[in-house]
This record gives structure tokens, C-alpha cells and sequence, in this order.
């Protein structure tokens, strides 16, 4: 990739820190803050791309939160995502759903509300997902899961289901009504959803621009959200999303997919 890479982060001590390590191994990313949980963060780096670039060729939504259970060791055969605390926090389980949400679904949504309008043509949209939200889909209820995968569903009946999950969850209600009991998998599964929805709106209004979106697991990686404790490396995690932000201008597919390990995968 020949242009700047913008990196961003919410802290703006640890995102010098990173730019400065990607440095010392001959990179050169620039550096912006972006907290996306504050809308007009997220509109001050918009204005910042704008006015430095006209636009932007490529977005990873890379942003996230979550943990494992509490005193439960991480595994990749089963839902080891749960809450946003730390590992020890008791939180009750809606305040968790609340918080994991509002991050992971609500304010990524709210960052490709307000950067896709200025995706140049040809621009790649790479969202950070997780096999943990096809997790999630099988363990909702089969009306649930209906509603998840039909074509029609719209960005709003999605943000509604959403508000439901976390509406459910405060009047103790989720597993009754059909929801499965992770608020990690429930907000991937939101974002993967969301992908497919984004990319049939760009087909429609921008398909000229040949702009691809695509959700994405990058397995189980070696960082600070997974406490060092995955089975890949950062590098390994990078490839299929690198591989989705670069893909070629003429590229067609794949589009409104989750991808993993570069193969798209049915869901």
C-alpha cells in the first residue's frame, strides 16, 4: 500500500507509543485520536481525512472490547467472550451488554455512518468481527436467527434488535426471549450483520464506486484484549484483513461477507 496510514487510538499516549514501536520496525503511520464512542471524535477525524486526503481509500474497524468469563481459562471451542469488564469484575450481565454494545456495534456503526460518505472510489471497508458472532447466531432462537439472515432486514430492524438484546438483558428476560448468553457474540454477530446491510447500500447507492465492505474474523490472536493467551500471532491475525483492505480495484467479491482465514464463510 503506497499511501499514509492513519492510525488511531483513544488514548493518545498508548497511540504515540504504538506509532513509535511501528516506527522502530522502519513504518510510518500517522497518528489521530479517535475515542468512537464519542460521535464528535469520530467527526474530527472525519474533517481531519477530508481536509488532508479528500477522502478516504481504505477503513479497518479494528476497534473493540471484551473478556472471557470470569475464572474460566479461554478456549477457541466455546464462547469465552462474555463482558466488557476486566476479568474479576462482577458487573451484572446488562450493564456488560450495555457496554460491550454501545462499543463494539453502536459506535462502529456510528463510524462507518460518518466515513463511508467519503470513501473514495474503489475504497476497501474491512470490519473487525468474530466466528464468536456466528456462535451467537446458532444459539439464538430459531425466529431470532430468521430475522438475523433474511436479505430484507434493514439497518434500523437491526439497530432495533439490538436495543432489544440489551433491553432484555436489563429486565432479565434474554435467554427467554431467544437470546444467548453472550454479549461479546450478540455484538459481533450485530456487526457482521451490519457489514452485509452496509455493502447492499453501497451496491445501491454508490455502485459505480465499486466500494467493497466485508466483516472479518482474524482468529484468536496474541494481543492485550486476549491477555497474550491466542493461538496466532499479530501478524497471522492481520493477514485477512489486509488481505480484504487490498483488495484490487476490478475486485467485485467478496462483498458483505465474513471472511476468515481469506475464505468466506456461510453463516
Amino acid at each position: 500500500f503506497s499511501g499514509d496510514v492513519v492510525l488511531t487510538a483513544r488514548n493518545q499516549a498508548r497511540g504515540r507509543a504504538a506509532v513509535q514501536q511501528l516506527q522502530a520496525e522502519g513504518l510510518s503511520p500517522r497518528f489521530h485520536q479517535l475515542d468512537i464512542d464519542d460521535l464528535q471524535s469520530i467527526r474530527a477525524l472525519r474533517d481531519f481525512l477530508l481536509k488532508e486526503y479528500g477522502g478516504l481509500d481504505v477503513l479497518i474497524n479494528n476497534a473493540g472490547i471484551g473478556t472471557w468469563p470470569k475464572n474460566k481459562p479461554p478456549s477457541r471451542k466455546r464462547d469465552f467472550f462474555k463482558s466488557a469488564q476486566p476479568v474479576d469484575d462482577p458487573t451484572p450481565f446488562d450493564i456488560q451488554a450495555e457496554m460491550t454494545l454501545k462499543t463494539n456495534f453502536f459506535a462502529t456503526r456510528n463510524v462507518c455512518n460518518e466515513l463511508l460518505p467519503i470513501m473514495k472510489p474503489h475504497g476497501r471497508v474491512v470490519n473487525v468481527s468474530s466466528l464468536q458472532g456466528s456462535k451467537a447466531l446458532e444459539n439464538c432462537s430459531e425466529d431470532l436467527q430468521e430475522r438475523f439472515r433474511c436479505n430484507t432486514l434493514t439497518e434500523g430492524d437491526l439497530v432495533d434488535l439490538m436495543k432489544k438484546f440489551v433491553e432484555d438483558t436489563k429486565n432479565e428476560v434474554h435467554e427467554r426471549e431467544g437470546w444467548p448468553d453472550s454479549a461479546y457474540g450478540v455484538s459481533k454477530l450485530g456487526v457482521t450483520v451490519l457489514s452485509r446491510i452496509l455493502a447492499q447500500q453501497l451496491g445501491e447507492k454508490r455502485k459505480a464506486d465499486r466500494i467493497l465492505l466485508n466483516a472479518c474474523c482474524p482468529g484468536w490472536v496474541k494481543t492485550d484484549m486476549a491477555r497474550d493467551q491466542g493461538s496466532r500471532t499479530v501478524e497471522e491475525g492481520a493477514e485477512t484483513p489486509v488481505y480484504l483492505a487490498l483488495l484490487p480495484p476490478d475486485a467485485t467479491e467478496p462483498q458483505g461477507q465474513l471472511v476468515c482465514d481469506k475464505v468466506v464463510q456461510t453463516w
